[in-house]
């Protein structure tokens, strides 16, 4: 990756890992009866040092390891071909597996997250083809925030988007893994310059969201205005604005160049402490705007100055050199919906189906169709009151395209529990609509839908 600026405080880079195929294990504690049922819960805190810890101890530390550590760059990454899919920051290793690079998203309305809803954006643009980005710019810029994160292993850095007025801002869980549980210190500087102390209010390491809270909250703090992902198109002009290497502030442009990839990030970073041991699965944005390490969890916005997606990994060769047009964001009605329930409840509960399955073929037709396989149902989960058997082949959700087991967890993960969904299935040569209502991932339960 590119060196770091002399005086950037503790940057890491992009993460690197081992070649291994994609594949997903989720390690939980003991679930009740029925437990994807509404209401149950799960602590997606990372494991720390003791939370009573004092601040001295914990500032002297610090101290040494500061004085002792080098800057932590990336760690982790899985390859394909010859292309590595790495965070943004550190951590995490996404794996890109297909997606939909058509100009069409039409999808159902999307379910509304409890505290945030789409906006007018800010900028009324003369032309949708050649936007003025710097009016764009200038009417993001008050909202997007750096982070540095200060730790026994080390500085890190990442960036931020403000999301209320209340001090909440939305990152991604690898920008401060190594803090949560206060097992560090975490500092948000404004666009201005100035800095406030934050604290993590949650964490989801299987999205990779987080939220923190700056803890003097200045009365001129500016929330970004949110837009709706499942209303973009590929091709539409965008701007990704963020810290990378330690640069406040940078903007840069692109397009949407595909939607609905199915990411999968899965390792463990090479210190010890701060491991990430979930495999994440997002259906990301992919754009062609610039995202460089420190860009993690910084914003990507439309020409109007909505928030599409928040920024969390790119594309390199396995030589490395830097950002090659392929980078990733967390589209931002997920965003809504995990933001939302760490702001209200600390943890996140994830949609679930009830059902182990695997990427495979179906025919249809002369052809083949790719789909996500049952292979297994869980007894009275939602899947099996759906009526859904061993063997049916799942090709899509909610008429998204489903072309395997990642994409399959990746589409239930854009719902909320408790939502009604629409499976398509195909059984022996017959294709039919399964009406399924999804019910809360249970804390032991594989993620395979």
């Amino acid at each position: 990756m590119a060196n770091e600026p002399t005086n950037a405080p503790g940057q890491e880079g992009p993460s690197t890992g081992p070649n291994q195929a994609p594949g997903t294990t989720w390690h939980g504690s003991d679930a009740s009866s029925a437990p994807w049922k509404m209401g149950a819960t799960k602590n997606w805190d990372a494991p720390g040092a003791d939370p009573n810890q004092s601040d001295d101890t914990a500032e002297k530390k610090d101290d040494a390891a500061t004085n002792r550590a080098k800057k932590r760059r990336a760690t982790l990454f899985i390859s394909i071909g010859a292309v590595v899919l790495v965070a943004a920051l550190a951590g995490l290793a996404p794996t890109y597996l297909s997606g939909r690079n058509t100009a069409d998203n039409t999808k159902n309305p999307p379910a509304q997250s409890d505290q945030f809803h789409a906006q007018p954006g800010p900028i009324q643009q003369a032309s949708g083809s050649a936007p003025d980005w710097t009016a764009t710019a200038e009417a993001v810029a008050p909202s997007v925030v750096s982070i540095t994160v200060n730790a026994y292993q080390g500085n890190a850095q990442g960036s931020g988007v403000i999301l209320d007025k209340e001090g909440h801002v939305v990152t991604n869980h690898h920008v401060v893994a190594d803090a949560v549980n206060g097992r560090g210190q975490i500092f948000i500087t404004l666009n201005d310059k100035r800095t406030h102390k934050a604290t993590v209010v949650g964490s989801d390491p299987s999205t990779d969201l987080a939220t923190l809270k700056m803890v003097d909250v200045p009365s001129d703090v500016r929330p970004i205005t949110l837009g709706d992902s499942d209303q973009l198109k590929v091709g539409v002009p965008v701007m990704a604005v963020g810290n990378p290497l330690g640069l406040s502030g940078t903007v840069t442009e692109g397009i949407i160049s595909a939607l609905d990839r199915p990411l999968i990030t899965s390792g463990k970073p090479n210190y010890a402490e701060a491991t990430i041991s979930e495999d994440v699965i997002t259906n990301a944005i992919q754009t062609s705007a610039a995202i460089n390490p420190g860009n993690s969890g910084g914003a990507l916005v439309n020409a109007s100055g909505q928030l599409i997606g928040i920024n969390s990994s790119i594309a390199q060769t396995q030589q490395g050199g830097g950002n090659i047009g392929i980078g990733f964001a967390i589209p931002v009605n997920a965003m809504k919906n995990i933001a939302s329930q760490l702001i209200k409840n600390g943890h996140v509960q994830h949609a679930f189906v009830g059902i182990s399955s695997q990427t495979g073929n179906v025919p249809e037709g002369e052809a083949q169709r790719a789909a996500a396989l049952v292979a297994e149902v869980t007894p009275n989960s939602p899947a099996a009151e759906a009526g859904i058997r061993r063997g049916d082949a799942i090709v899509a959700l909610n008429n998204d395209p489903i072309d395997g087991k990642e994409a399959l967890v990746a589409q239930v993960r854009d719902h909320r529990a408790g939502e009604q969904v629409t499976l398509t299935i195909v059984r022996g040569k017959q294709r039919q609509d399964v009406q399924v209502t999804l019910g809360s991932r249970p804390q032991d339960t594989e993620d395979n839908g």
